[in-house]
C-alpha cells in the first residue's frame, strides 16, 4: 500500500509528530495506519494490543489518538461490514452491503438514497489484506505506515493546508459522503495516497471520542514534512497559528500593513 513518495525513515516519524503537535497545538496525538497482507506481520509489531471485545474502527482509531495505544485488528474484531469495507478487511462488499438496506430508516429515507451513499464511499478493495494496525507516530512502532492522521480544529487545519500549498501549490477538492465519513479520510487516503480531509461523522464522535470542533486529516507521512516546511515559512512571514484576533471595527490598514506594506495608512 505504501508508495515510494510516502516513505519516511522511522526515526523521523516521532520528530514529525512532535513538530506537528507544536505548530498546530494539537490536543491528541498524530497517529499512523498500516494494512498487512498477513495477520502474523501485524501481530509482530512491538507492544501491539489486540482487542478483547468487538469495536468500531472509530474506537480503535480513538484508542491510538486519545490513549496512545498501538492496536492491531482483523475483520473479526470489527462490529460490522461498514467498518471492514472502508479498509478492505474480509469480504465485506457484498451486494447486500452495497444496497445500503441496513441504513434505510436510519440515515436515509429510501433504499435508492442508501445505495447511492454506499457506492459513493472510497474504500480499499477486498481480498488483499488480513489485518490493520493503528498507533501513535511518536512511538515509531509502525514502520512505514501507509498513512498518517491527526485531528485538529478548523483553524489549525487551514494553517496546515496553507503549509502544504506554500511551495508546489495544488488546489484540494475533498468529498463529504455524510455518515461513514472515514471513507473521506482514511479510506480515501489509503486508496489515493493523497491528503484527505474530512468532517468526522456521528459514529466517529459517539464511539471514537472525536470532539465537536475537530476535523480529521489523513495523508502519506511525507506530506507532513512538506507542510511543516511551509508552516515554518509562513511563521517567518508573521503568519502563525493560533491566529490572533484583530477586531471587527479597527482600521484594517494597520493590521494588513504587516503583511502588505502597500496597504498601510498614507
Amino acid at each position: 500500500m505504501t508508495s515510494p513518495a510516502s516513505i519516511i525513515d522511522a526515526p523521523s516519524l516521532p520528530r514529525l509528530a512532535a513538530d506537528l503537535e507544536r505548530w498546530l497545538k494539537l490536543r491528541s496525538q498524530p497517529f499512523g495506519m498500516k494494512l498487512f497482507e498477513r495477520a502474523a506481520d501485524m501481530e509482530a509489531v512491538p507492544k501491539i494490543r489486540r482487542p478483547k471485545t468487538v469495536h468500531t474502527l472509530d474506537q480503535i482509531v480513538g484508542q491510538a489518538a486519545r490513549l496512545g495505544w498501538t492496536v492491531g485488528i482483523t475483520a473479526e474484531n470489527l462490529v460490522g461490514d461498514q467498518c471492514r469495507a472502508v479498509v478492505g478487511l474480509g469480504h465485506a462488499k457484498t451486494e447486500k452491503w452495497r444496497s445500503g438496506q441496513h441504513t434505510v430508516g436510519v440515515w436515509h429515507g429510501t433504499l435508492e438514497d442508501a445505495s447511492a451513499r454506499q457506492n459513493a464511499l472510497t474504500c480499499v478493495p477486498d481480498g488483499r489484506y488480513e489485518a490493520l494496525a493503528v498507533g501513535p507516530l511518536a512511538t515509531g512502532r509502525l514502520v512505514e505506515p501507509d498513512i498518517a492522521l491527526f485531528y485538529a480544529t478548523p483553524g489549525a487545519m487551514i494553517y496546515f493546508i496553507n503549509g502544504l500549498q506554500y511551495v508546489g501549490y495544488k488546489r484540494f477538492d475533498w468529498s463529504v459522503v455524510g455518515e461513514t465519513a472515514c471513507a473521506d479520510s482514511w479510506g480515501r487516503a489509503l486508496v489515493t495516497q493523497e491528503p484527505s480531509l474530512s468532517i468526522p461523522c456521528f459514529a466517529e464522535r459517539r464511539y471514537g471520542g472525536v470532539l465537536d470542533d475537530e476535523m480529521l486529516m489523513a495523508l502519506p507521512p511525507s506530506y507532513i514534512a512538506k507542510a511543516i516546511s511551509g508552516m515554518e515559512a509562513l511563521a517567518r512571514n508573521g503568519l502563525r497559528y493560533p491566529f490572533p484576533q484583530y477586531g471587527m471595527q479597527n482600521d484594517v490598514r494597520d493590521g494588513m500593513a504587516k503583511s502588505y506594506p502597500d496597504r498601510a495608512k498614507k
